[in-house]
């Protein structure tokens, strides 16, 4: 097949489109949902993933430079809803959303280069989220009714309390506020994920 057709058929709106909705669609169904089982946020990452697609995909049209549409990429980035703060991993995803959106809409003319990024950000995704380069450390905030081991010299007598109460096999904790009117304090205790 001569390149010019390659080039022209993959520069059609239809064929990155759906180069970048498979990508997407990897990313939140075979490791977002299979790591984290949450459906919540699928509309912000596919939503947002489309719009940055299609708006980098037209602004291409009409002679925008590269780093407009980094410009572009940035400002959508940096978006946080205020009404509900949005974990550091779903962050990561949204951000992960946004730059496969703008890599398929404004990447170069050669299909099987934008392919091999594509396959190259599912593939780290894929190593991170495994765990193979590593424990998986997971965490969670807990209310702790008792100020009877805060102290810092009690610290290993306040986490065998916890793995004891929880059933967790903790590795390290962090107090994270103290009510001496309620007598308790907010932990966080950090694991390894089995």
């Amino acid at each position: 097949m001569d390149n010019t057709l390659i080039t022209i058929i993959f520069n059609s709106l239809g064929l990155r489109y759906l180069l970048n909705l498979i990508s997407v669609f990897i990313v939140f169904r075979f490791i977002y949902f299979k790591n984290y089982k949450n459906t919540d946020l699928f509309l912000t990452f596919f939503g947002f993933n489309s719009i940055i697609f299609f708006i980098s995909f037209m602004l291409n049209k009409v002679e925008i430079s590269t780093g407009a549409g980094f410009g572009l990429f940035a400002v959508f980035s940096v978006l946080r809803y205020r009404t509900e703060g949005i974990g550091v991993k779903d962050m990561t995803y949204l951000f992960l959303s946004i730059s496969i959106g703008l890599l398929t809409a404004i990447g170069p003319s050669d299909g099987i280069e934008i392919s091999l990024f594509c396959f190259l950000i599912i593939l780290l995704t894929l190593i991170i989220e495994n765990s193979i380069l590593g424990k998986k450390e997971a965490s969670k905030i807990i209310v702790y009714d008792s100020l009877d081991f805060i102290n810092e010299s009690q610290k290993q007598e306040l986490v065998d309390e916890l793995k004891r109460k929880t059933g967790i096999e903790i590795h390290r904790i962090s107090v994270d506020n103290i009510d001496y009117l309620k007598d308790s304090c907010t932990i966080t205790i950090y694991y390894y994920e089995k």
